[in-house]
């Protein structure tokens, strides 16, 4: 069943004070018309300049996410676009007011309610995802961090943390369907060590924090005096230290919070892929340098699988439009130079052909003996015998005629053909056949991947006493 894109029913505004500047921030949730994505405007410059939740424009990700477009920057995205996600959305333009998203609580759950209340409305455009077909890697070995995207039917994702810490070790959270996301992810907030906490203080770096929006975890013994400072710093009448080793600033939603923020984050960093995808992802120790460079390992794995060329479909149940006896009939080839086994299809302008590869090839007794590979030449002239049935078929009697190969050009090997693979041949006109002559562009598969591809010009001459 196709799916529908997604957006609001009706603007809904969310005003609070940014992490890091302390400024009061208002951000408008709006509508936005089929195929526009996710972007931000920045309403409180002159032109009102408009940003993409794109991971190309990602500048900085040392304390959250930040976007930039010709030096104007907006920081802290992820907890917005992890919200627009996980409430199924695809396009909605995001007004702001400042430099800087408001921190709220510290989870997305107050963006969740916002759009709840807005409403949601199906647009008529499709959805479009692209499906993982092979497994992604990003790893980054000092930090031990490490993201792969598996084949999946669905969008699920699977986090671990582990901060290697009494009060903070290994903890899991798993998110199957974003059906759950409101419920189990949303109301999830940010964390942070009180040696974090004390550095930024220091640094002047959040000027907005409150011990609301964060759990604060603490891996030491501290003070009296310094809890003290701390409670005078966020206007709190008293901070102590729980047995869990966290400040009394709140309590945690679910024993996993911390993993399920981390996976929170993980949604809206990925978010700036910029394309609905269907995977599981497996994230072990992530963060937002490491889930923006996985993004765009993502992004460029998608970009490059779109430019390349559509596998032919063929049935092999299916009774093939020659088997090897026509095939015969039609080429004046015989084994151990007849590499075409069947022809699935032939059109007015291409045609689709089959060669099993298997160890008892003649080829392999002297070509890499011990390590089998098909010489590059054969898999070409393989292709040129299916281009020659092609060329065939375009006489009513092909049996009196006969194929040459004028020119090849633009040959490229790309993958090695091993013994057990199945080579499709593809081959399609790039001009119409003029006095026997045809030009035509060949591409070899294996499975989903070109293995070989060429330019071949062909001529067809009657057979000599005919």
């Amino acid at each position: 069943m196709t799916e529908k894109q997604k957006t609001l029913k009706e603007a809904v505004s969310i005003s609070g004070a940014g992490l890091h500047t302390g400024k009061e921030v208002t951000i408008t949730l709006r509508p936005a018309p089929e195929n526009h994505g996710f972007r931000f405007k920045r309403t409180d410059l002159p032109d009102q300049p408009v940003i993409a939740a794109d991971v190309d424009y990602v500048a900085d990700t040392s304390r959250g996410t930040t976007l930039e477009v010709n030096n104007v920057r907006i920081h802290t995205v992820e907890h917005v676009l992890a919200a627009l996600t996980g409430m199924d959305l695809d396009n909605v333009l995001i007004d702001i007011d400042s430099n800087e998203m408001p921190i709220l609580d510290g989870s997305s759950r107050l963006y969740v309610e916002a759009i709840q209340k807005a409403g949601i409305e199906t647009q008529k455009a499709n959805r479009h995802y692209f499906k993982i077909n092979e497994v992604l890697r990003y790893s980054d070995p000092d930090k031990k961090t490490e993201l792969l995207v598996l084949p999946d039917d669905n969008y699920k994702l699977s986090v671990m943390i582990d901060y290697e810490t009494q009060v903070l070790g290994t903890q899991n959270a798993q998110l199957n369907s974003l059906d759950d996301f409101a419920s189990e992810i949303s109301p999830c907030r940010t964390f942070v060590f009180l040696h974090e906490l004390e550095y930024l203080i220091r640094n002047n770096l959040i000027k907005g924090g409150d011990l609301s929006n964060a759990i604060v975890f603490v891996n030491r013994l501290v003070e009296q005096d310094e809890l003290d400072r701390l409670a005078s710093f966020f206007n709190k009448p008293k901070v102590k230290v729980l047995k869990e080793g966290i400040l009394n600033n709140l309590e945690l939603y679910f024993t996993n919070e911390p993993a399920r923020h981390k996976l929170l984050d993980v949604v809206g960093d990925l978010t700036l892929i910029g394309t609905r995808i269907k995977g599981h992802i497996i994230a072990s120790r992530p963060g937002h340098a490491a889930n923006t460079q996985f993004a765009k390992l993502i992004k460029q794995h998608i970009k490059h699988e779109m430019h390349l060329p559509a596998v032919p479909k063929y049935d092999l149940n299916a009774p093939p439009l020659h088997d090897i006896r026509d095939i015969k009939r039609l080429l004046p080839h015989r084994p151990p130079f007849l590499l075409i086994d069947k022809i699935f299809s032939v059109s007015d302008h291409d045609v689709v052909g089959m060669k099993n590869v298997t160890m008892n090839e003649p080829f392999f007794v002297g070509h890499f003996p011990d390590e089998p590979v098909m010489p590059g030449v054969l898999i070409i002239e393989a292709m040129a015998q299916a281009g020659g049935v092609f060329v065939l078929s375009s006489v009513p009697d092909p049996e009196n005629y006969i194929t040459y190969f004028m020119k090849i050009d633009n040959v490229r090997f790309r993958q090695k053909v091993y013994p057990g693979d199945t080579l499709i041949f593809h081959l399609e006109l790039i001009s119409p056949f003029r006095r026997g002559i045809s030009q035509m562009r060949g591409k070899a598969f294996v499975g989903n991947t070109i293995v070989a591809e060429a330019e071949l010009m062909a001529q067809i001459t009657k057979k000599p006493n005919t």
